[in-house]
């Protein structure tokens, strides 16, 4: 069941205006972020949730959706997320928090796949619009962001070819992301 998860956990980038997670959805998310391991047990991070269509298009000009797809701008109107989490690290409790995040954002994606959505997160983020745009206090650092919704695009997993990992659309609009095989990432055993 994990691998059946792992699989079709991918980096959406395009969704459907319905359905959308709920807000109890949301939460749910939240809370396999809460229930998974922090370094020191410090429990640094904080979430904000925003799943009002306002809130998700004041954020939707301070992101940059897919660095090695140059030509394309990001979701159209009609294929943007239905929902965000914006993850901050609380310097109060930890100065950083890389591995906590790493975690809470794969619990988060994973729990979204296992309800039938999806999403990706974002690096490329417009930090101090985003503060201003929302009213994010001096002592939260933002790490990322989290694109949710239902995905409405075709993600295929292949293998790496000559070394290139880039990922890439074909015309038949399929997203393809070349992975490194097994053997390559298990150079010995001992």
């Amino acid at each position: 069941m994990l691998k059946e998860l792992l699989i079709k956990n991918r980096s959406y980038r395009r969704f459907q205006a319905k359905p959308v997670l709920s807000k109890a959805d949301l939460k749910e998310l939240i809370d396999a972020a809460r229930l998974s391991p922090s370094a020191r047990n410090d429990q640094p991070l904080k979430f904000l949730i925003l799943h009002s269509r306002k809130a998700c298009d004041t954020l939707f000009p301070f992101l940059a959706w897919a660095g090695y797809l140059t030509q394309w701008k990001g979701p159209s109107e009609l294929e943007r997320p239905t929902s965000y989490i914006i993850l901050l690290l609380d310097k109060q409790i930890a100065e950083k928090a890389d591995t906590d995040a790493g975690i809470a954002c794969q619990s988060i994606l994973l729990s979204a796949v296992e309800k039938g959505f999806g999403g990706c997160i974002l690096g490329a983020v417009q930090r101090d619009p985003v503060r201003r745009s929302f009213g994010i206090d001096e002592r939260y650092e933002i790490l990322y962001v989290i694109a949710l919704g239902k995905p409405s695009e075709r993600v295929q997993i292949e293998d790496l070819r000559d070394g290139d990992t880039r990922y890439y659309r074909t015309d038949d609009d399929v997203h393809h992301v070349p992975k490194r095989s097994g053997e390559e990432l298990i150079p010995e055993i001992l």
